[in-house]
């Protein structure tokens, strides 16, 4: 197959989903490169079936099908070594390149293990979660555990990948050498294949290199790349999570049920998903420069990626996986986690906490299940508002600058234990939102999501909210690594949709409901004001140019700019204008029912989701 960008005209591309397999294809038109059409098919990873190629061959057929374009050989079979055709001369039928994602089987499933948890093990954290690996555990020297009790802890996780560090470049190497000595002793066995050693990469202090490899090398599969954190004040991430690359294809993909079939039709590594989306999310912001904030939530997970700039101004890209936060195998999880009151509060109905808990946990054993009422829909869009919230929660105790990195501390800094670990995420500079996956990308109205992402993320100041359109960011992200402007063009095009834009007043004391927090002025009009406790949208034409004037009442509220500042922004409006939203933030629900029930009826119904 082709892997020349010139002479690409039709490309086909899977992403095969822990329940599902999306096959989507693009093809270079008249009009420039498209998004065209669209298969899925149940994921066939898990018995009976224990082959990813047979619901991959499925959703190809569907793609043929709902094309009218052929696409499969005549004697296309699951496992066999060529099931595309390959596009001819006049490219009316076969494609040109079959590329893919995967996290089905669980995805890749990491350790990480260093000898200071909020320096090393951290930096290890980062390097794993940016390659697409859920991280399973840290473990490190001063994690509050004894010996024992890591051991029995690698034994029982039996990850995919191990990734190994500690101590900066010349620094002390006695607590690395101990590291690697308790994982010795665990001995862990991986996930997939009987007879493979334990993938272990080592990404520590330099001079200890040796000793460790003499340790590891006879249990376990060694590579050796250089330190993650060279120095206190410097991370290098990029040699790890290309390594952990090459690990997840040749030791894990290879021996994962049917991906060995699968690798022989692509002629380019399958990437894990969440690597591809951010790898997406990172294009996006370094071509634009806007900050920005993406949720990839599944029926497992919850992927958060941020870029927002550090100290010093630098634009900084994180991400991180919240392994037991998902809408169907991991919708219980959502339920202990966040609690049955937490859930209940974003229903505009009455539902009794032990028909909640029935309800999900019939999801959790019938993951494939959508929907069937009303009630049903607006229970999975609680789960996802709170499965959004612990995500950020997650997300933001990772995302923070280097700690141990020198820098000037106030008096008050001195009873902080933290006070070197700055937060990057901040809302109030947040530019653009973004939601993906199936209870964002396919819900029944596009408001639905903007909600969903306004409540769960808790937006402030001034935020464009988007949603990926039918799910394709993995597909695009794939594509990115062979045709990075064509995967830019659909994405902006056909995956990227403006529903609506966001401003939230915060205000530190409690205003009177009603009262007006901003007035809002649209091309030099006043149009609408801000009013505490309410939720209003301002319509506006899609797609039209537009400048907008927030200019808040006090010299405590916030609109985006700062305390009793003005904002001013120019803006394409979305599908949906502007949500003007009144309510504080951390959002506070009323006490009784009764009143909980009428506030989310009033939201809903001003933003045009249920009748008034």
């Amino acid at each position: 197959m082709k892997t020349d960008p010139t002479a690409l005209r039709t490309v086909l591309v899977t992403d095969c989903g822990s329940t599902t397999t999306k096959a989507l294809l693009f093809r270079k038109t008249a009009e420039g490169w498209r998004q065209t059409h669209r298969g899925e098919a149940p994921t066939t990873v898990e018995q009976p079936v224990a082959d990813v190629t047979v619901g991959a061959l499925n959703a190809f057929t569907e793609v043929e099908e709902v094309s009218g374009r052929r696409i499969l050989a005549p004697d296309a079979a699951p496992g066999g070594d060529a099931p595309l055709l390959e596009s001819g001369e006049d490219g009316a039928e076969g494609v040109d390149l079959y590329l893919s994602t995967s996290s089905a089987g669980g995805g890749l499933q990491m350790t990480v293990a260093g000898v200071v948890r909020h320096m090393s093990a951290e930096s290890a954290e980062r390097a794993a979660l940016s390659a697409g690996a859920i991280v399973m555990d840290a473990i490190s020297a001063d994690d509050g555990r004894e010996d024992h009790e890591r051991i029995q802890r690698l034994r029982h996780l039996r990850p995919d990948i191990v990734l190994l560090t500690g101590g900066v470049d010349g620094g002390s190497q006695e607590h690395v050498v101990e590291m690697a000595e308790t994982l010795v002793a665990a001995a862990p066995r991986p996930r997939f294949g009987d007879s493979l050693r334990l993938p272990v990469i080592y990404a520590g202090n330099t001079q200890a290199t040796e000793d460790v490899r003499r340790i590891l090398e006879k249990t376990a599969q060694v590579a050796v790349v250089d330190n993650v954190r060279p120095t206190l004040d410097a991370e290098n991430l990029s040699p790890a999570r290309e390594t952990i690359h090459e690990f997840f294809l040749a030791h894990v993909m290879s021996h994962s049920p049917g991906y060995d079939k699968l690798l022989k039709w692509t002629p380019v590594p399958v990437m894990p998903t969440p690597a591809a989306v951010g790898d997406m999310v990172r294009g996006y912001a370094e071509a634009t420069g806007r900050t920005l904030l993406c949720a990839d939530i599944g029926g497992a997970t919850t992927d958060v990626f941020s870029v927002f700039d550090n100290r010093q101004g630098e634009p900084v890209f994180n991400r991180t996986v919240s392994a037991n936060l998902g809408m169907s195998y991991s919708v219980a999880n959502v339920l202990i986690e966040a609690g049955v009151e937490s859930i209940r509060r974003w229903l505009p109905y009455a539902m009794e906490p032990t028909e909640i808990r029935d309800r999900l946990r019939n999801k959790m054993i019938r993951p494939t299940s959508i929907p069937q009422t009303l009630e049903d829909l607006w229970l999975e869009q609680a789960v996802c508002r709170e499965a959004l919230r612990l995500a950020l929660v997650h997300h933001r105790s990772l995302a923070v600058g280097l700690s141990g990195v020198q820098q000037q501390r106030g008096i008050a800094d001195i009873f902080s234990q933290t006070a070197s670990r700055s937060d990057l995420v901040d809302m109030m500079a947040l530019d653009l939102a973004i939601g993906s996956g199936g209870v964002l990308s396919h819900a029944p109205d596009r408001m639905s999501a903007a909600l969903m992402i306004l409540e769960g993320f808790e937006l402030q100041g001034f935020t464009q909210i988007a949603v990926d359109s039918i799910f394709m960011m993995p597909h695009l992200g794939v594509f990115a690594s062979v045709h990075p402007d064509a995967a830019r063009e659909i994405f902006l095009h056909d995956c990227l949709v403006n529903v609506a834009h966001a401003v939230v007043p915060v205000f530190p004391r409690k205003r009177p409901a009603g009262s007006v927090l901003a007035e809002v002025f649209i091309d030099g009009e006043l149009v609408e004001t801000i009013d505490a406790g309410n939720v209003d949208r301002l319509k506006l034409e899609p797609d039209a140019a537009t400048h907008i004037t927030v200019r808040p009442t006090g010299r405590n509220i916030d609109v985006g700019a700062g305390p009793g500042a003005t904002l001013e922004r120019e803006f394409t409006a979305g599908l949906n204008g502007v949500i003007l939203d009144g309510r504080n933030r951390p959002l506070q629900p009323p006490a009784s029912v009764e009143q909980r029930i009428a506030e989310r009826h009033a939201v809903m119904a001003a933003l045009g989701l249920v009748e008034p």
